[in-house]
């Protein structure tokens, strides 16, 4: 702010004296106090959001540079798998134009078909984890349990 030397502060106190009087000079004194505390505070929370707009917007840029280089990447990554793809699907025999006209077919297995109930096969809970905790794996209908319990005949 506005840098006051001793000089001039004694040349402010001295003025003050004389004009305001010695009797109302303490009471003037803390309220331009207070007043410039208050000054101070506010100057320092506008410069803090000056700040923390400033840091906001480099944010942003940074953000736009990292999304950007993302798609990038992203767009490099597609470009490299349907380059494979295309590398894997064609028919190394295809090299006129009319054997490229047909659907591409690979020249290598994907593997045995997958079966209906494949999904039930992966998600199921291993034998094991079942038996550790107290699992009950043969559940029974309330009429099976009572005619499995019903005493025989005697």
């Amino acid at each position: 702010m506005i840098d006051f030397g001793i000089d001039k502060l004694a040349l402010i106190g001295a003025v003050a004296l004389i004009v305001i009087g010695p009797e109302r000079l303490p009471r003037v004194a803390r309220t331009v106090g207070v007043l410039m505390g208050k000054a101070q505070r506010y100057v320092a929370q506008v410069q803090s959001e000056v700040n923390r707009s400033m840091e906001l917007e480099e944010l942003k840029k940074v953000k736009t540079g990292l999304e950007e280089a993302a798609r990038e990447a992203s767009q490099s990554v597609e470009d490299r798998i349907n380059e494979a793809r295309n590398a894997i699907y064609t028919d190394p025999q295809a090299d006129d134009a009319h054997h490229a006209e047909h659907v591409p077919t690979p020249y290598y297995s994907f593997g045995p078909p997958v079966r209906k109930n494949w999904r039930l096969k992966r998600g199921a809970t291993p034998l094991w984890y079942k038996q550790r905790n107290g699992v009950r794996r043969n559940i029974q209908s309330g009429a099976a349990r009572v005619a499995r319990f019903r005493p025989g005949p005697r």
